[in-house]
């Protein structure tokens, strides 16, 4: 069995998550901690209920996920809050959370590893700067919109939305992973003519109809199952005897 500070230490140096920056109530990082030992690594994209109690169903000793366990800001631990800190304490389950640190990740990154499914990987670019990093990847291609609504679908086994605002013939795609359709308007100005997200607002539809961009929305769960199973790999291949396993509990958004 290996030791949770271990492999702690190893995922914050991988993911850079002390120099990343995010949105506050992400709380990169260590979440709650176990008795220290871990045999088994359960990867899921969010925190919620239903996910910690399968993980500990499963006999996991930490959770890898991408959204937290305090996704909402402050809360009192109470009602569903205090049930589910109880069932991972009660289960000895540790819960480690990584939002846009494993997001941007070049190797285990959300946007890496699905623009590595959709066979882009070794041409990508960083792409769209906020608060001193690069957000997404941009790559430029020759392929015709309608085959790249059937690649994104074929990566993310999900169905997607295509807002058709630009050419039929795409030849510059941006990649943000989750929920950057809002940034639809600071996007088009960096002179792509075609976008790959998770989901956005409805005004981003129309508004990149207006600014002639293409935007798929292939899905916020389904864009940002790829990091934490990257990760969860990273970790057994580092500390042998721990397994993992992927807990899928999509939201169909």
């Amino acid at each position: 069995m290996s030791k949770l500070d271990e492999i702690i230490s190893a995922a914050d140096e991988w993911l850079e998550a002390s120099e990343v920056a995010d949105y506050p109530q992400a709380l990169n990082g260590l979440q709650l901690q176990n008795s220290g030992g871990v045999k088994k690594i359960v990867a899921a994209v969010d925190a919620c209920l239903p996910v910690v109690e399968a993980a500990c169903r499963i006999g996991a000793d930490l959770l890898l996920v991408h959204h937290g366990l305090f996704w909402n800001g402050a809360e009192r631990f109470t009602g569903s809050l205090y049930r589910k800190l109880k069932t991972a304490m009660d289960h000895d389950l540790a819960v480690y959370s990584s939002h846009i640190p494993l997001d941007i990740h070049p190797e285990m990154g959300n946007n890496a590893q699905l623009m590595a499914a959709l066979g882009f990987g070794g041409k990508a670019r960083p792409f769209f700067p906020w608060k001193g990093i690069e957000l997404g990847l941009a790559v430029d291609i020759s392929l015709n919109r309608q085959d790249l609504l059937e690649k994104v679908q074929l990566a993310t086994g999900s169905a997607a939305i295509i807002c058709p605002g630009g050419p039929e013939k795409v030849q510059r795609m941006g990649l943000i992973t989750g929920g950057a359709g809002s940034e639809i308007l600071d996007i088009a100005r960096t002179g792509i003519d075609t976008f790959i997200t998770g989901e956005g607002p409805h005004w981003s539809y129309t508004a990149a109809e207006e600014l002639g961009i293409n935007v798929i929305y292939a899905g916020h769960y389904a864009t940002e199952t790829f990091g934490v199973k990257a990760l969860a790999k990273r970790c057994c291949e580092s500390f042998p005897g721990v397994d993992w396993e992927f807990f899928d509990h999509p939201t169909g958004l």
